[in-house]
């Protein structure tokens, strides 16, 4: 329990942040005390839908147990043991299940803490949503009406919401947006060459992952303050994928657009495509707006190009000459959307690689940067290989960097920020 972390006999206020995903459910306890976020849980629920499995950690790393079993080791049914409805996680509201059996499972290891807040992610905010809210049924509403523009996210993102506001209507919660970020971009990096009533309409390039390019963004500024301060690339590389030009710490242009489909290919997603090949596929094989989306979103990128996995350690281990296409297109397609985004910028001062891949795979960041050695950009290989936080030599005209991106953070700081609590 958080009181036994904290200082003995205290009590705590806490803030909870939720980041829901298709099929996985991951949060961290924040405590304030002395005025600083601090994490004294994190974990993530996994396999949610199919065999769903709890893992949590105490802040200084430990695992966290529960009635006698180490949580990464216990059954779904020991983890999620009194909520009755096991089934229901292989069926449609499986994160609002899983989210219950969480605070469930929370709510006896809060003693001796004030849970005052609950952050969560939700990946589109749409045009009216600018800065993180406080959410009440009417902002709900509004978030729920933007659940076609992220398919794949937005429904998880609000499950918890809509289960928290029957469990406790008297906590706040807050939305924060991965849209959010990017609206500092000028009109004509927003707009598509189509009638300007549709940008009028909604129908604008957004962008995503901005919660995790406004951390990375505050840590290159820390780290190597005149690079911040400059022109930087950041490349947040996993699952999904996508990069953002910053200048002077703003989003200036992404590769992101009106959906989390666009720009680099990614585990299963296509990233940029001709919309030509989309009429010719409804035109001339008939396949109906449903195939094209499941086509699209779960069939394509890593795993369409190879026919072996959508995950890049898979493809990097396989010998198979379909796996190495499917790498060597992303490191392309990378170095391809980093030349645009220097564009943007009119030049280069500093290169960053974050999230899954690029925190993880040291063959890909080599690759990329191999790709980008005409825009000065140089690494020394036994720090590429080592992921240390610099790669690049002193002195090189575009410093490089691995900066492990911490979006809960960002979300609790948001929260306590919306809430007046800092």
């Amino acid at each position: 329990m958080i009181a036994a972390v904290s200082a003995a006999g205290a009590e705590r206020s806490v803030i909870l942040v939720v980041n829901a995903g298709s099929s996985s459910l991951k949060f961290q306890v924040f405590d304030l005390a002395g005025g600083e976020l601090q994490c004294v849980i994190r974990g993530l629920i996994e396999g949610i839908g199919t065999r769903p499995q709890i893992r949590a950690w105490r802040g200084d790393g430990s695992e966290l147990t529960a009635d006698g079993f180490t949580l990464s080791q216990a059954s779904s049914v020991a983890m999620l043991g009194h909520i009755t409805q096991i089934g229901q996680l292989a069926q449609r509201d499986t994160q609002a299940v899983a989210f219950n059996a969480l605070w469930d499972w929370l709510v006896t290891r809060l003693q001796g803490a004030r849970l005052i807040g609950v952050g969560h992610r939700v990946v589109h905010g749409g045009s009216l949503h600018s800065r993180p809210v406080r959410i009440d049924a009417p902002v709900l509403a509004q978030l729920e009406g933007l659940a076609a523009l992220a398919p794949l996210h937005q429904p998880h993102n609000l499950a918890p919401i809509r289960s928290l506001l029957t469990l406790r209507p008297d906590l706040p919660q807050v939305a924060c947006f991965d849209t959010a970020f990017h609206r500092t971009q000028p009109i004509e990096a927003e707009l598509f060459a189509l009638p300007m009533h549709f940008y009028d309409e909604g129908v604008r390039r957004y962008g995503f992952h901005g919660l995790s390019y406004e951390y990375v963004g505050r840590r290159i500024a820390e780290l190597a303050p005149q690079a911040g301060a400059g022109r930087v690339i950041v490349a947040h590389l996993g699952n999904g994928a996508s990069m953002c030009a910053l200048l002077g710490g703003r989003s200036i242009a992404t590769t992101m657009g009106f959906t989390a489909l666009d720009g680099l290919p990614m585990g299963t997603r296509s990233g940029n495509l001709d919309p030509g090949v989309l009429l010719h596929l409804m035109r001339e094989r008939g396949m109906s707006l449903d195939q094209i989306e499941t086509l699209l979103y779960h069939q394509s990128g890593l795993l369409g190009l190879s026919g072996l996995s959508a995950d890049m350690r898979v493809l990097q281990a396989s010998g198979e000459p379909s796996a190495r296409l499917a790498i060597d297109h992303f490191t392309y397609r990378v170095a391809r959307e980093a030349g645009s985004l220097a564009a943007a910028l009119g030049g280069l001062d500093a290169l960053v690689f974050t999230a899954g891949i690029g925190e993880h795979s040291a063959p890909v960041r080599a690759a990329v940067c191999d790709r980008l050695r005409w825009l000065g950009v140089e690494i020394e290989a036994q720090a590429n290989s080592e992921s240390r936080l610099r790669l690049s030599p002193e002195g090189a005209a575009v410093s490089t960097w691995v900066i492990p991106t911490d979006e809960e953070r960002m979300i609790a700081e948001h929260t306590c920020t919306t809430l007046g609590l800092s």
